[in-house]
């Protein structure tokens, strides 16, 4: 309840902001990004990238130099209403990093530039990109952001469990919704009426999409103009999911005994064995590798009801607003900070820091894939056979990716989807009763912003 208050709060604060925005889109200077280098006296502002760990200070390093000037990096993350704020008193950040799926909001708004003329004058490779990353920060036809990071979710599983309960590994593959179910059943446990185990966490709000896909229906069209929140397909991904829960000691206990999980320590739930499966971003097997070398892990790709793989992928990007500064440099340091080169700078850091201090290493993805085959094929090596097959099965599963479309509503779309999941685990609503008012909501918000 608190985090959707707290959704609200920020949605009503972006409405708030949103007449002098446009005020000042319509004012802003629209000038052309392009040039080979940046000016020695620029100082380049970004909004949403502060000091981070070493992947990210390695490559800005090299984007400084690349640059040629002062970069300020005040700490925190992109914040929608701080940056609406700036907007409507037109001191821009030159450059921002968000979350990809902002990105259309924001075009569609007329917040940031288009990047097409960057692309151009800088000749920046938009074919090293991953498809769908790409068509997360395209809005009409033109680019809008520059993808970085790039996340892979498989299922993972603790072998202890599946041994110890003597649940069949084939039970857990997503095509098969009835063994999923029957495979949740018998690795649940519970003691005195509270959770002791979970057999098979479906990640609910968080990856409803992925559920949806699985059962064939994206929950958005392509153009992002269209939600498809009440489609029967999507109304039975919701009610299986619903159901998983239900059965492993509904969404109060299940939800309880989750949030009692050590999930970046050393007593971590797997270590634990507290689960028996989840589907997973890729990036939580770094943090097992590093706080539990030891445990035995499987990771499945997921499949849709057809038994192919797809992956739900997410990640951050790059993007200009309207009006900036130093337009030239912020292209330089989208370019540097996504390249080949940079990008192996930091992996071949990492690798070598991890070996020093005797920690394994399973890799960095990005939503550059001519990157990530030179990073895998020259800095990876073998761990064990439990991470070496999970690395190898996240890093296959990138090829069958799906994105949301970049929508001109993508805050109140997902905001109308989790809301409506949450009022289904909370037992106030029924799957189609949620999804139909989901729906409304989602429609509303689109022609509201179109």
């Amino acid at each position: 309840m608190v985090r959707g208050w707290k959704r609200a709060a920020l949605l009503l604060g972006i409405a708030a902001l949103a007449v002098v925005t446009y005020a000042s889109f319509a004012s802003a200077k629209n000038s052309t990004i392009g040039g080979k280098s940046a000016k020695s006296d620029t100082v380049l502002t970004i909004m949403g990238f502060g000091t981070g760990d070493d992947v990210a200070e390695t490559r800005a390093a090299i984007a400084i130099k690349a640059v040629g000037g002062d970069v300020s990096r005040p700490s925190g993350g992109f914040n929608d209403q701080q940056f609406l704020a700036a907007v409507a008193s037109g001191n821009v950040p030159d450059l921002v990093y968000l979350d990809r799926a902002k990105v259309g909001t924001y075009a569609a708004k007329g917040a940031f530039l288009p990047l097409t003329s960057c692309i151009k004058s800088q000749k920046i490779n938009m074919k090293q990109y991953r498809i769908p990353g790409v068509n997360e920060v395209t809005y009409k036809g033109k680019v809008y952001g520059i993808p970085e990071f790039y996340n892979v979710r498989t299922v993972l599983i603790d072998n202890d469990v599946l041994d110890a309960t003597k649940t069949p590994i084939g039970w857990l593959k997503t095509s098969n919704w009835p063994n999923l179910m029957k495979a949740a059943k018998k690795m649940y446990a519970e003691s005195n009426g509270k959770v002791t185990r979970i057999g098979f966490d479906p990640k609910i709000p968080e990856f409803f999409p992925l559920w949806a896909k699985a059962n064939g229906v994206d929950i958005l069209s392509k153009n992002g103009l269209v939600p498809h929140l009440n489609d029967p397909r999507s109304v039975a991904a919701l009610q299986f999911t619903v159901s998983l829960i239900n059965a492993q000691g509904g969404w109060d206990k299940f939800k309880s005994f989750r949030d009692t999980w050590d999930f970046f320590g050393k007593e971590n739930q797997v270590a634990k064995n507290q689960v028996g499966a989840w589907p997973m971003e890729q990036w939580y097997y770094n943090v097992l590798a590093s706080s539990s070398p030891n445990v035995k892990i499987t990771a499945l790709q997921f499949l849709n009801r057809k038994g192919q793989p797809i992956n739900y992928e997410t990640g951050s990007a790059w993007a200009i607003p309207k009006g900036a500064k130093h337009q030239q440099a912020a292209c330089t340091w989208m370019k540097t900070m996504t390249s080949v080169s940079t990008w192996m700078a930091a992996a071949k850091n990492r690798a070598q820091l991890r070996k020093e201090s005797k920690q394994p290493y399973t890799g960095i993805l990005t939503g550059n894939s001519l990157a990530d085959k030179a990073i895998y094929s020259q800095t990876y090596t073998s761990i064990n056979k439990y991470f070496d097959q999970a690395v190898k099965k996240f890093v296959d599963l990138q090829r069958f990716s799906f994105n949301i479309p970049a929508s001109p509503a993508s805050a109140e779309f997902q905001q109308a989807w989790n809301d409506a999941i949450t009022r289904v685990l909370a037992g106030q609503q029924s799957p189609k009763a949620a999804l139909d008012q989901a729906q409304k909501e989602a429609v509303s918000a689109i022609k509201k912003a179109t």
